[in-house]
C-alpha cells in the first residue's frame, strides 16, 4: 500500500476515533461518530449550531469550509480560543480532534456555558485569513482550480481571456510533489520575475488518488508542460530545448539564467488529448487518425487557409461578421486566414473570392523543430507519424531506429540511465532490446492547429504531469476592449467540450 493511502487511513481513523471520544465527553454515545449523517447531526448539536448546516456537507467545495468551521467551533467548546490553537486546528484537524478526544485534561463545555470572548479586530482578520487560506488551498490542490487562457492555441474552443474552472477530482487529485510553496502562487512570487515561489529541497513521490474517470480522446486537459523542466528565465515563453537546438548549449548557458523546475511547478498548458495511452496516432493532411480510424474534429477547430480574391480586397465587415481575428494580407489578392472549416465555407460563398484552400505541408517535408527532431522521421505539423503512445505496463521492442521516439521517456520521465555503446542500447548498465513503460502517456494538441505549441513539438505528456480536466468557463473577457464592453456574454457560463 502506498504511503499516501496509509496516511489517508491514519488521518481518517484519527478523526473518527477522536470524534468518538469527543461525543462521549459531550454526553452522547461515541458510536454515533461512525454513522454517516447521524454523526453530523449530533456534532452540530454538540457545538450548538443549526441542523440545516448539514445541507452544506452535501455541497462540494462548500462542505470543506463547513467541516473546518465545525472543527473551530469544537475547539471553542474545549476553550481553545487562542489564535495559534485554532490555526493548528484548521491546518491539522485530524490530529487536533484526536488530541481533544483522548487527552483527559481537555474537558468539553457546552456552548451555552462558555464565557463570552471578545476578540480584537486584528484577531478577527487573522482568524478569517488563516481559515480562508487553508480551505482555499485544500480546494485548489485537490478539488477545483481557476485558470485563465493566455494564448490562442485553443481558439475555436477556448478564447484568450476565458476564465475557467479545472476539475482535479475528474482524473484524480494529485498530491503536491513540491509541498512547501507560497499560497496561490505557481512557480514565481507575485511582482517578481525570477524569485521562486517554492522550496524544492523537499520533493515527494508522485501519487494520484482515484478519479471519477480516465482521460478519453478529445478531452480538454490542463497539464504541466513536459518541455518546461528547464527554463531560460529571460526567455521563459520559449522552449529551452528549442533554444539549445537553435543557438547551441554554450551560448544559451552563457547568456541566460538557467533554472530547473519540479514537475508540479512547470508552466500549466491546456490542450486536447487527441491520443491516449495505448493508441497509435497518425496525422495525415492535418486530420488525426487513431488506430487507423479518423478522429472527428471538435466543432470550431482552426487551420490556416489561403484565400485568393478576384483582385479586390476583402471587406473588414467580413472578418467582423465571421469573428475572424487573425489574418495576414500577403498580396493585393491573397490572404492567410486562421479559421474553422465552417467559416471557410462562408468565405467560399463571397462573390469576390476565387479560392479558399487549407494550407497543408506535404508528407515527407521534414521540419527539424517537430518531434523527435530527427531527419530519420521526416514529419511536420500536418503529416506526422504513425507513432505509438505508450501505456503503463506496455512493452515495446527497442532499437537504435525507434530510440529517438522513446529516449526522453526512458531517460527523463522514468528516470533511467540510458546510453548507446557500439550500436547497443544500455539501460541502467544492462543491454536492452525491449522496454516496459511505468506510466501512461498522452498526445496533446491545440484546437488552433497551425498556431499551437503542443505534442508535435515536444512529444509525449506523462501521466504525472496531468493537472485536471477543463470543465466550465465562468467568465470571458475581450482584452482589446474597455470594461464593461469587454465582457463576452455569449461566451460566459458555458461548458467545455
Amino acid at each position: 500500500m502506498s504511503i499516501y493511502w496509509i496516511l489517508v487511513v491514519l488521518f481518517f481513523l484519527a478523526a473518527q476515533t477522536g470524534l468518538w471520544k469527543i461525543f462521549e465527553k459531550a454526553g452522547r454515545p461515541g458510536w454515533y461518530a461512525l454513522v454517516p449523517i447521524l454523526n453530523i447531526i449530533h456534532w452540530l448539536k454538540i457545538i450548538q449550531k443549526p441542523l440545516w448546516w448539514a445541507i452544506f456537507i452535501l455541497v462540494p467545495i462548500i462542505n470543506v469550509f463547513t467541516l473546518l468551521l465545525m472543527v473551530v467551533e469544537t475547539l471553542k467548546c474545549f476553550r481553545k480560543n487562542g489564535f495559534f490553537a485554532q490555526a493548528l486546528g484548521v491546518c491539522f484537524p485530524f490530529a487536533y480532534l484526536f488530541y481533544l478526544g483522548f487527552v483527559t485534561k481537555e474537558v468539553y463545555t457546552h456552548p451555552e456555558k462558555l464565557p463570552k470572548i471578545v476578540k480584537p479586530g486584528w484577531r478577527e482578520w487573522a482568524d478569517a485569513l488563516v481559515f480562508a487560506v487553508v480551505a482555499a488551498t485544500f480546494i485548489r490542490t485537490f478539488m477545483l482550480e481557476a485558470y485563465t487562457i493566455p494564448t490562442p492555441s485553443m481558439e475555436g474552443s477556448l478564447l484568450v481571456g476565458d476564465y475557467l474552472f479545472v476539475s482535479k477530482i475528474c482524473y484524480g487529485p494529485r498530491v503536491p510533489m513540491t509541498p512547501i510553496s507560497f499560497p496561490f502562487a505557481h512557480h514565481t512570487l507575485p511582482l517578481t520575475n525570477h524569485t521562486k515561489a517554492y522550496l524544492d529541497w523537499i520533493q515527494l513521490d508522485y501519487f494520484r488518488f482515484p478519479g471519477l474517470r480516465t482521460i478519453q480522446n478529445n478531452d480538454v486537459v490542463v497539464f504541466n508542460n513536459p518541455d518546461g523542466d528547464t527554463v531560460a528565465l529571460q526567455r521563459q515563453n520559449e522552449s529551452y530545448y528549442a533554444l539549445i537546438r537553435e543557438l547551441g548549449r554554450q551560448q544559451v548557458w552563457e547568456n541566460y539564467d538557467i533554472v530547473g523546475r519540479p514537475v508540479d511547478k512547470r508552466e500549466n498548458y491546456i490542450k486536447r488529448a487527441v491520443g491516449i495511452a495505448g493508441d497509435t496516432l497518425q496525422i495525415i493532411n492535418g486530420l488525426i487518425y487513431i488506430n487507423g480510424q479518423l478522429l472527428p474534429n471538435p466543432q470550431g477547430v482552426r487551420y490556416n487557409y489561403r484565400v485568393v480574391t478576384d483582385g479586390s480586397p476583402l471587406s473588414p465587415r467580413v472578418f467582423e461578421r465571421t469573428q475572424v481575428t487573425n489574418f495576414w494580407q500577403m498580396a493585393a489578392d491573397t490572404y492567410i486566414v486562421e479559421m474553422s472549416e465552417g467559416v471557410a465555407e462562408e468565405f467560399r460563398r463571397l462573390s469576390n473570392v476565387a479560392e479558399v484552400e487549407k494550407m497543408v505541408k506535404p508528407a515527407g517535408w521534414f521540419e527539424p523543430y517537430i518531434f523527435p527532431h530527427n531527419p530519420a522521421f521526416p514529419w511536420n505539423e500536418d503529416n506526422f507519424g504513425p507513432i505509438l503512445i505508450p501505456g503503463k505496463g506496455q512493452t515495446i521492442a527497442l532499437s537504435i531506429e525507434n530510440l529517438p521516439l522513446f529516449e526522453r521517456i526512458i531517460r527523463v520521465y522514468e528516470g533511467n540511465h540510458l546510453e548507446v555503446r557500439n550500436g547497443v542500447i544500455f539501460i541502467n548498465g544492462q543491454p536492452a532490446d525491449s522496454y516496459t513503460f511505468r506510466m501512461d502517456y498522452f498526445w496533446m494538441l491545440g484546437d488552433n492547429r497551425h498556431n499551437s505549441a503542443d505534442s508535435r513539438f515536444w512529444g509525449f505528456v506523462p501521466h504525472d504531469h496531468i493537472v485536471g480536466r477543463a470543465i466550465f468557463v465562468w467568465l470571458s473577457l475581450d482584452n482589446q476592449k474597455p470594461f464593461p464592453r469587454n465582457i463576452r456574454f455569449n461566451k460566459t457560463f458555458r461548458t467545455i467540450e
